[in-house]
């Protein structure tokens, strides 16, 4: 069904009420996440990748570093491979090498693509967990420019307006259930 308004009205709307939210439109960002592109010594990483995440998910995290370890050997510039042993990293709890490997997930990444956009995220929820909101913000901003949608959703609960604004509406909602009127 057509709005009858124009793409731009749209686009102009979307930041009146999602203020925080990045100015870039969802086509922009499937196009920075496609350009990606994978090198011979990538694909012949990918494999290790795979079966690290596959024995990090059994919990056999010592042969999942090994795996991720040997990725790396093999593709020294992948920022994939940083992303994943940080996940790793993260699920024994070792948050700092977690945000090192992160941090240079990024750098390798040139902040664009698929693995920017999940370390952002990573490095977000890591951010967020050591009580880092600022930074935990801009990770968000940064991932949701890149086309995550968790992290857009993230971005708008951190909003404090936005917090707020649901605080008020659920006590309303609770309010009139209750049949309560003021």
């Amino acid at each position: 069904m057509d709005s009858g308004i124009s793409q731009h009205d749209e686009d102009v709307l979307n930041r009146i009420f999602n203020p925080n939210l990045p100015y870039n439109n969802d086509e922009e960002a499937k196009e920075v996440i496609q350009s990606e592109i994978e090198t011979e010594d990538d694909l012949r990483a990918k494999p290790y990748e795979v079966e690290a995440i596959k024995l990090a998910e059994k919990g056999e995290m010592d042969q999942a570093f090994a795996k991720l370890n040997e990725a790396i050997k093999l593709a020294p510039n992948r920022a994939s491979c940083f992303n994943n042993r940080a996940q790793v990293y993260r699920l024994i709890g070792d948050l700092n090498n977690a945000l090192k490997d992160l941090d240079t997930a990024i750098d390798l990444s040139k902040s664009k693509g698929k693995a920017a956009c999940q370390a952002f995220t990573q490095r977000a929820l890591i951010r967020k967990l050591q009580g880092n909101d600022d930074g935990a913000i801009c990770d968000f901003k940064s991932a949701a420019g890149l086309g995550s949608d968790f992290a857009k959703s993230q971005v708008i609960a951190m909003n404090p307006y936005a917090a707020l604004c649901n605080q008020m509406l659920g006590e309303m909602i609770s309010k009139l259930k209750k049949g309560e009127t003021d």
